[in-house]
């Protein structure tokens, strides 16, 4: 009989991977979302909204795995903690924002090089995380992750991806490169010379990793990133060389505000381990960086070009990156060519 997956907001990257991943390993999967939406050919489709615990206890009791990508807070780890005796295995996405610099700062607080975490490298799953009463994206996620690793009889795996890339993602960070491409961009200006690694984690390598801990329960937190980190270069001359576009990179020393920004920049390398999920699980990633970005700049200029046949545009077709990012914030062409 085939092992059941409920994928809490499947429908987004690492739940349409896992998807696909789990279905490929002969898997039964339900593919839970807020609205309707297209599922990957073979799941089933079932419309969930978070927020009703009785209705998502419903759903998850009885399956051999539970995985949740939207989880948020600690009121969704209460949510969560009901889960505890009723399912084989449960897997929640956090993220490696969560860990505290050994100079006491983190991610979301950081503003420049001054106040910028400093980690070792690479970052192991025993750095400490932050642990404040900030109502912010990582200390909310941290506290999650307290409460659900404290849950007494809950399997639970806890994942922390650093920048994800693949394909259905809102947050596309590669736009920064592609759409260089797409204005015949002949020159681009990174910060920190554009030396900087920040950790970058695919959605097939992040789906790989849900598996195994569907199948090996246990309670633990993992680092869920790819097995090389590129620099902020390495990922700008892929996407080129994928596209076919020939443009040069020119590194900037430290940094300046309107110039050299980019979704990767920053001040000292940020750089996962990924021995524990090795030796925890016998894991090996499926794609590196170069590899695995294929597909998501694929599907990516896929989109833009069917936006683009109905009179829309990249903005259109993804409003939160408006939002999180801005409009203009990664393409400062003026400044750019005056340097």
């Amino acid at each position: 009989m085939a092992k059941t997956a409920l994928l809490i907001g499947g429908t987004g990257q690492i739940g349409w991977a896992s998807a696909e991943n789990l279905l490929a390993h002969g898997w039964d999967v339900t593919v839970a979302s807020r609205t309707e939406r297209s599922v990957p050919e073979g799941a089933h489709g079932v419309t969930l909204d978070r927020e009703d615990t009785d209705r998502l206890v419903a759903e998850s009791a009885g399956k051999d795995l539970v995985l949740d990508t939207v989880a948020f807070t600690p009121a969704h780890g209460e949510q969560l903690a009901r889960l505890a005796g009723r399912v084989g295995s449960l897997v929640v996405v956090s993220t490696a924002s969560v860990y505290l610099g050994d100079n006491g700062t983190y991610l979301d607080i950081a503003t420049g090089a001054d106040d910028f975490p400093v980690f070792p490298e690479p970052v192991t799953e025993d750095q400490p995380t932050v642990d404040n009463g900030e109502q912010t994206y990582s200390p909310l996620k941290a506290a999650l992750e307290r409460l659900l690793l404290g849950t007494a009889e809950l399997p639970v795996s806890i994942l922390r991806p650093g920048a994800i890339h693949g394909p259905h993602s809102e947050f596309v960070r590669e736009w920064f490169f592609v759409k260089r491409v797409l204005d015949a961009r002949e020159r681009v200006v990174l910060s920190w010379n554009a030396s900087s690694r920040f950790g970058t984690s695919a959605t097939v390598n992040i789906a790989q990793l849900v598996r195994l801990c569907g199948e090996q329960p246990g309670r633990r937190a993992l680092n869920a990133a790819d097995p090389v980190t590129p620099s902020t270069r390495e990922i700008g001359e892929t996407v080129f060389r994928i596209l076919g576009h020939e443009a040069e990179i020119i590194g900037m020393p430290g940094e300046r505000e309107g110039l050299g920004s980019s979704p990767w920049g920053v001040p000292t390398d940020f750089v996962q381990s990924m021995e524990l999920a090795r030796a925890e699980l016998g894991y090996e990633p499926l794609a590196g960086y170069a590899d695995a970005i294929v597909p998501t700049i694929e599907w990516l200029m896929d989109a833009v070009a069917r936006a683009e046949a109905s009179g829309k545009s990249f903005d259109d077709l993804y409003p939160r990156y408006l939002q999180r990012y801005g409009a203009d914030t990664w393409f400062p062409y003026e400044a750019e060519d005056a340097y």
